[in-house]
């Protein structure tokens, strides 16, 4: 054990550049999955223990205020009822920020299904009679807290907040999702219709409860569903994705890395084979040497690992952001023991197992030398270099390009374990660029709109239009609606929007098809093509009310909104169906360079009162976490691919030793010896750009679509980096391989007639 110490120690003491590149590499690779882990379980788990205290609901049917809910209650498999309340449609405001809720009923007990659970303040009181209970992201919206005031515009109404509590339904999203409020049932004065809540027996037959509940009830009672799944996924949004590159990038990195420590044992094993010998000649077995490369690398591995757990144990929830958040909530989930142990130990192991195969080509090596050929397989120069020579060129660059390929297999290998980060920092540079273009360009991702316009009833569409379009910064306003559609099988409702006219079409995002231009044509986002199991070029059916709409998909349209469950079409389509339907919003594009902010503050004012005002969301907004990701992830990719270009020069350098008495023969000055190393280091960097930049962009474009399809948005986003920077990380890539393989080759090329000789015997 001693030997094995000495020489362990021996080897760390030549490499130790190598060692601490290995050592944070592992770290950079270890806080990567452990922060993957901490999204996912900050994505599912905050939702899931909300679901968990208050019973929540799997399924939520609003209804109009004639329909007999009390039926359902009786259907096979659901096991109690939150409900039906009474609901009213209305528009609040505080501290200057409107918004848009469903003001429901509710007694001064908490419901024993779909209990919200309160955070700050107090629950319902018969004595305060106008006191209401706000859902915690509406709260946060409108800068509300216990004791605070809401008004209702238009209105002399007022109401007093006594508390903010968390639910497991679908949250706020301004301009899409009206915010919950809980109130008396004598706040809710003329309620539009009422919901109730259906908690079963087995979650999974959630799809079949939908079914039996429309057809007890009719199908024209039914305005919309959602269901447990919908608000599941809902809540994890972002940080479930967030997670997701973590996870991917973080795996692809650990293979990196376990590839580069091979290749690294694999050269040091060749460079080294005199010494192992005299090892095995002077009493090591072969299960020694192994472990003497086995421990090493473990070791190297265990401290990067150990202070990546401690890092993120200790400053994790300490990051600003979205990151911060979810190590805090990570750190008290019940699992965060076990994942803060197998993570690292899983990434150790890892790494052991593929410095393990390297090793055992140690403990082969003969106790006696094998005496190398004079000339190693294929060094004869090939016609075309030959031709090269003569054609004047430089021997340096000859001999380099020579060299670095004259070992297919082995070049094959260096090639493409130094591809492999090349091509993922690639992947990440596409992942930044794509949520660029979502920021810099929103109307090529299903975003051409930048303000949503809701109108109270005291203005008509023409007094609206023309307040709107007297803007100097609004381009159009396009009027459109809304409605909750039941799908066919009637398991779910989807939203049906009409947007634009035929006259003055609203300008969506295809990825595939044409746009809607005659009657009964229409676009749809990938999450609802999915979901009905249609195509581009299919006709669907639906219900809207007691109506059904039968829609012509000439179009795939990318749509980031309702997880892309959107079927999309003229407002005269809808109207010829319910002529009375009016327009219910308004979606402005705005003149290039307009800050929308200030737009929507100038259209408010505009509308004393009248207008409801937002900014339309951004599903990027929600991945400004990811950059920082990004950065952090090319850096450690970085480090393995050095890892990775040293072990080459290393083996460069050292085969090189033996041929240096020939090339100083022939009449090679020391730079010219020098060149041919660096010209070898040079060319094999090249082929693996070359290999990154081919694989790389089609890559990225494969995954960040296939996030696209599964999330709804559908494929049609992915943004790879221009061709500008792609020749730039490529140049540096080359420029700096020749840039570290020049001093070793340097000193090699310059090393005393003594040395050589020793070296080569």
């Amino acid at each position: 054990m001693r030997a094995t110490l000495r020489w362990a120690h021996s080897d760390l003491r030549t490499h130790r550049g190598e060692a601490l590149f290995l050592v944070l590499a592992t770290a950079g690779i270890v806080v990567s999955l452990l922060l993957a882990t901490a999204l996912f379980g900050y994505a599912t788990n905050p939702w899931q223990r909300v679901f968990a205290q208050a019973r929540g609901a799997h399924v939520w049917l609003h209804t109009d205020a004639a329909a007999d809910t009390r039926k359902l209650a009786a259907l096979d498999g659901v096991e109690s009822v939150a409900g039906p309340y009474p609901v009213a449609s209305v528009t609040v405001a505080s501290r200057g920020t409107r918004a848009s809720v469903e003001l429901r009923g509710t007694s001064a007990e908490p419901p024993p299904v779909g209990r919200p659970l309160l955070t700050s303040g107090r629950w319902l009181a018969a004595a305060a009679p106008n006191g209401v209970v706000l859902e915690s992201r509406l709260a946060r919206t409108l800068l509300a807290q216990p004791g605070d005031t809401l008004t209702v515009p238009g209105t002399a109404r007022e109401l007093t907040v006594v508390g903010v509590a968390d639910s497991a339904e679908p949250r706020y999203r301004p301009g899409e999702r009206p915010g919950l409020v809980w109130a008396l049932p004598s706040a809710v004065p003329g309620p539009g219709g009422q919901v109730i809540g259906l908690r079963l027996a087995d979650p999974g037959d959630t799809d079949y409860a939908v079914q039996r509940a429309v057809t007890v009830l009719g199908a024209g009672a039914i305005g919309e569903v959602s269901t447990w799944t919908q608000a599941r996924a809902e809540a994890q949004g972002d940080n479930r994705l967030l997670g997701q590159v973590l996870g991917l990038f973080g795996l692809g990195a650990l293979a990196a890395a376990g590839f580069a420590v091979h290749g690294a044992i694999g050269t040091r094993i060749r460079g080294h084979l005199r010494d192992i010998s005299v090892l095995k000649a002077i009493g090591f077995t072969p299960g020694q040497v192994v472990r003497v490369f086995l421990l090493q690398h473990l070791a190297y591995a265990l401290l990067g690992a150990a202070a990546a757990a401690a890092l993120t144990e200790t400053l994790g929830s300490r990051v600003p952001g979205r990151l911060g958040d979810a190590v805090g909530v990570w750190q008290g989930l019940p699992g965060h023991t076990p994942a803060l142990c197998a993570v690292p130990v899983g990434a150790v192991l890892f790494i052991g197992a593929t410095t393990g195969l390297a090793a055992w080509r140690a403990g082969r090596v003969p106790p006696v030398p094998v005496p190398r050929p004079a000339g190693p397989p294929g060094g004869r120069l090939s016609g075309t270099a030959r031709r090269a020579l003569g054609l004047r060129v430089p021997p340096a660059l000859v001999l380099g390009w020579h060299k670095a390929f004259t070992r297919r297999p082995r070049s094959l290998g260096t090639v493409v374990r130094l591809a492999l980060p090349l091509l993922l920092i690639v992947v990440a540079m596409s992942a930044w660029t794509t949520i660029d273009r979502f920021h810099s360009r929103p109307e090529q991702v299903g975003l051409p709109a930048a303000l949503t316009v809701h109108a109270d009833t005291g203005l008509g569409d023409g007094e609206v239009r023309a307040l709107l379009e007297r803007d100097p910064q609004v381009a159009a306003a396009h009027p459109g609606v809304e409605v909750a559609a039941l799908v066919p099988g009637q398991t779910a409702t989807i939203a049906l929007r009409g947007l634009g006219t035929r006259a003055d079409p609203y300008p969506y995002t295809l990825a595939e098809g044409r746009p809607a231009r005659g009657p009964d044509e229409a676009v749809a986002g990938q999450g609802l093509l999915d979901l009905l199991d249609v195509r581009v070029g299919d006709w669907v059916r639906m219900t809207v009310g007691e109506r059904p709409q039968i829609l012509h998909i000439v179009g795939r349209s990318i749509e980031p909104e309702n997880a892309g469950r959107v079927v999309s079409t003229s407002l005269d389509t809808l109207r010829e169906n319910d002529p009375g339907l009016g327009p219910s919003f308004y979606q402005l594009r705005l003149d290039p360079g307009a800050d929308p902010h200030r737009v929507a503050d100038r259209l408010a004012a505009a509308g004393r009162g009248h207008l409801d005002v937002h900014t339309v969301t951004n599903p990027a907004d929600g991945l400004s976490p990811l950059r920082g990701v990004v950065l952090g992830l090319i850096a450690v990719l970085a480090l393995i691919g050095l890892i990775e270009l040293l072990t080459a020069i290393g083996g460069t350098v050292r085969e090189s030793e033996r041929d240096l008495l020939a090339l100083k023969a022939i009449g090679l000055s020391p730079r010219q010896i020098t060149a041919i190393t660096v010209t070898a280091t040079g060319c094999t960097a090249l082929a693996a750009v070359l290999v990154a930049l081919a694989l790389g962009p089609p890559l990225a474009h494969w995954l960040i679509d296939a996030q696209g399809r599964s999330s709804g948005i559908g494929a049609g986003i992915a943004q790879g980096p221009s061709p500008a920077l792609l020749v730039l990380l490529g140049a540096a890539a080359v420029l700096g391989a020749s840039a570290l393989a020049a001093l070793p080759a340097s000193r090699a090329a310059r090393r005393r007639l003594a040395d050589t000789l020793t070296a080569v015997a």
